[in-house]
């Protein structure tokens, strides 16, 4: 399941805490290791690109933890996410305990299971429709 017929899409950071806070009002998955929350861009101005941020509080542990926690999720989400992730989409991925313990392919394969169910719950954009996406 690519997410569009030439290839990979590129990944955008999400930085701003107004972008967090739209894609937490859309759809999440949480497996053992993260929490995978999802939004679907709208309006005129919506790019062909996955937007993805990270995120990992202080209930986790110390800054040490917490950097870890982030550079394992922003390397899963780097190697999956232009494949299996959809142009058009917001993604944010929560740390929870496990990330630094998990082992990795059984990340992937979360986070490939996570996005599987979240696609198939996510109301379809109007374009992707129109398209027979």
């Amino acid at each position: 399941m690519t997410s569009t017929g030439a290839g990979p899409v590129r990944l955008c950071r999400l930085k701003r805490r107004s972008e967090f806070l739209e894609v937490a009002r859309g759809r999440k998955v949480v497996t053992p290791a993260f929490v995978l929350q999802a939004q679907r861009r709208t309006g005129p101005d919506a790019q062909p690109t996955i937007g993805v941020g990270f995120t990992a509080t202080r209930r986790l542990g110390k800054a040490v933890v917490r950097n870890r926690a982030k550079r394992r999720l922003r390397e899963l989400a780097r190697r999956i996410l232009p494949e299996f992730g959809e142009a058009g989409t917001n993604y944010v991925l929560i740390a929870r305990e496990a990330v630094t313990t998990w082992p990795w392919r059984q990340m992937e394969a979360d986070l490939v299971s996570a996005l599987d169910r979240l696609h198939r719950r996510l109301p379809r954009s109007p374009a992707a429709s129109r398209h027979g996406s």
